[in-house]
């Protein structure tokens, strides 16, 4: 009883084996019958568009879900809807979209005439639309055209092609009016001489404005030389003259001095006097700037100062030197001196009103009053003037001050 039922086992497992592979087949799946008298349905898969008629694709529209066979629902297989495979269009013009029905025999490729597509005739235009760059060309040919037209272009010889010059159009502006009835000899003739007069005085007003519309300018040799000069006195020498008047400067102007390139001054004057009667004797030939320089410097610090200590005024000054042809210090080699350009000044003596002569040498041991002068006329002239020499600056300087506007770079002002 044992062995039988091990024997039963294996066999049951072999019976289904051969039930399985005999259900796998395509005749187990196959319906008895034909379905709508085609093929029987062995398989599942796409099928072309082309291969099925057009009738079958109608009579099994592609949403269908299921298939019944035998008209039992229990044995329907789910299939797809078979993929219509997608085909490329035909090319127009082409043999296959004539043939296929897609397009009409009758719309057949257009044939391009040689003289190319008259698109006014196809839109019904009567006459033809003429292009700008067509009526330009037009006008150019027939000498119409408004605006001159000129050849030549990039060779010597450039010349107007077509019309008349540019006088022309003037002159046509000028013709009779048709409305009007003619004209007799007599009034033609007169307004023809007219139009002849009224253009020749045009011409002249042309000419004589053609020399003025150009305009050169001297071009001086060198860029940072003095102007030349001119003899009429400058803005500046005329302010500077007028507040001499205003400090109660005598004085009067003299020719210009000139004696070369280094020596002269071109708007001189003659200093003789100051203020509060003050006399310069001799009388000294100076620049306006440092007459105006030293004229405050005696009136503001010199008078105050000498009446201070000697209870006097300045009666007069004795200058020692104005302008002076020479080099500093009068020696060879050395730059051209301020006197030169009339620069500069030197004085050697004061004296008071109550009779006191001062010399600006060295004064005694025991001259206090003196020497408390000196120091003042040094201190306060370097107020007034860029460089100050006197007794003890060096030995060129010993009997006299040296008052001068020298310009330096620096702004440094020298006194000593």
């Amino acid at each position: 009883m044992a062995y039988v039922t091990r024997l039963h086992r294996p066999l049951t497992a072999l019976i289904l084996s051969f039930s399985l592979v005999a259900c796998s087949t395509d005749d187990a799946l196959s319906p008895p019958g034909r379905i709508d008298g085609g093929a029987r349905v062995g398989s599942i898969g796409p099928v072309p568009v082309d291969a099925v008629p057009q009738e079958e694709v109608a009579a099994y529209p592609a949403a269908a879900p299921a298939a019944t066979f035998n008209g039992n629902p229990e044995h329907a297989v789910a299939t797809q809807p078979p993929r219509q495979t997608r085909r490329a269009l035909p090319m127009i013009d082409s043999d296959e979209a004539v043939a296929s029905g897609a397009q009409p025999a009758s719309a057949g490729s257009a044939a391009i005439p040689e003289e190319g597509v008259n698109m006014d005739a196809m839109l019904g235009v009567e006459q033809p639309v003429v292009g700008l760059a067509e009526e330009q060309s037009n006008d150019i040919a027939e000498g119409n055209a408004s605006q001159p037209v000129v050849g030549g272009i990039g060779e010597e010889n450039v010349r107007q092609l077509g019309g008349t010059s540019g006088s022309a159009p003037a002159e046509a502006n000028l013709g009779y009016d048709p409305d009007l009835p003619p004209l007799s000899p007599e009034k033609m003739a007169a307004e023809e001489a007219q139009r002849t007069r009224a253009m020749e005085q045009q011409r002249a007003r042309q000419r004589a404005q053609e020399p003025q519309q150009v305009a050169f300018l001297p071009r001086a040799n060198n860029p940072m030389a003095t102007p030349e000069y001119t003899g009429q006195m400058p803005g500046s020498e005329i302010a500077c003259r007028q507040r001499l008047k205003k400090l109660g400067v005598v004085f009067r102007d003299i020719p210009r001095i000139s004696n070369g390139p280094s020596c002269g001054i071109d708007y001189p004057i003659e200093l003789s006097g100051l203020s509060g009667g003050i006399g310069v004797k001799p009388a000294v030939k100076l620049n306006c700037e440092v007459t105006e320089a030293f004229a405050k410097w005696v009136k503001y610090e010199l008078a105050p100062s000498s009446r201070y200590r000697y209870w006097s005024g300045v009666k007069t000054i004795k200058p020692l030197g104005g302008y002076s042809c020479r080099t500093m210090n009068s020696r060879r080699g050395n730059p051209m001196s301020e006197h030169a350009r009339g620069n500069a000044i030197d004085v050697g003596k004061f004296v008071l009103k109550n009779g006191k002569e001062i010399d600006v040498r060295k004064p005694g041991f025991f001259a206090f009053r003196e020497k408390g002068l000196l120091k003042a006329v040094r201190s306060d002239s370097c107020k007034y003037f860029n460089t100050v020499l006197g007794p003890g600056s060096d030995p060129f300087h010993k009997d006299h001050f040296h008052f001068d506007l020298r310009t330096r770079k620096t702004g440094y002002r020298h006194c000593d």
